[in-house]
C-alpha cells in the first residue's frame, strides 16, 4: 500500500468515529431530554404540569438536584397516575348515582368516603415529592418551589369569593391573611 491509500484510510476512520461520536451525542441528548421531559401532573385536574426542563429553567436546577428530581418523579408520578384514574372513575360513578331515577344514598355515602380517602393518598404522596424536592433547593429556590405548589394548596378564586382576599403563605408555612383576620396562626 502507498502512502496516500493510508491517509485516505486513516481519514475515513476519522471522519467515520467522528459521525459515530455525533450520533452517539445527539442521541444521548435526545434521551436525556426525554427524560427532563418527564411531566409531574399535580392536580387531579392536570391543571399544574411540571416536566425536569420546567425545574431546570424555572428553579434552575443542577445535576445533582435532576437526579434527585428524577428519582423522586419516578416514585410520584406512577402513583399520582393511579389515583388520578380511581378518583376519576369514582367521580363517573357517583354521578350516574346520582342520575338515576332511585340513587342510593348509602353508596353515594361509600362513594364519598372512598373519594376522600383517595384525595389524602394523592396529597400524602404529593406532600412527599413536594419535600423530596424541598430538600435540594437553596433558599431562593425554595420560595420559587413554593409559589409552583401554591395552586395545590389555596384556591384564589374559591378564596375570593368567600371573602379571603390576598392570602399567601409566608416563609413559615402560615397563611397571614388568616394570621391577620384571626390575629393567630391556625390550630392543627
Amino acid at each position: 500500500m502507498n502512502k496516500t491509500n493510508k491517509i485516505w484510510i486513516w481519514v475515513v476512520v476519522l471522519l467515520v468515529v467522528l459521525n459515530l461520536t455525533t450520533v452517539g451525542t445527539i442521541l444521548y441528548h435526545h434521551w436525556k431530554e426525554r427524560e427532563d421531559d418527564m411531566v409531574t401532573v399535580l392536580s387531579e385536574e392536570g391543571e399544574v404540569r411540571l416536566t425536569g426542563r420546567y425545574f431546570r429553567q424555572t428553579l434552575g436546577f443542577n445535576d445533582r438536584q435532576m437526579e434527585a428530581f428524577r428519582l423522586a418523579n419516578r416514585e410520584f408520578q406512577p402513583q399520582a397516575a393511579r389515583l388520578i384514574i380511581r378518583m376519576d372513575s369514582i367521580k363517573i360513578e357517583m354521578f350516574k348515582e346520582l342520575n338515576k331515577a332511585q340513587p342510593d344514598s348509602t353508596k353515594l355515602n361509600y362513594l364519598s368516603e372512598l373519594l376522600g380517602r383517595q384525595h389524602a393518598e394523592l396529597k400524602k404522596i404529593t406532600n412527599r415529592f413536594y419535600l423530596n424536592m424541598k430538600s435540594v433547593c437553596d433558599s431562593s429556590q425554595c420560595a420559587q418551589l413554593q409559589q409552583l405548589f401554591l395552586p395545590l394548596y389555596y384556591n384564589e378564586n374559591i378564596h375570593s369569593r368567600r371573602g379571603y382576599r390576598h392570602i399567601r403563605a409566608d416563609s413559615t408555612g402560615i397563611n397571614s391573611g388568616y394570621r391577620r383576620q384571626y390575629g393567630r396562626n391556625p390550630q392543627p
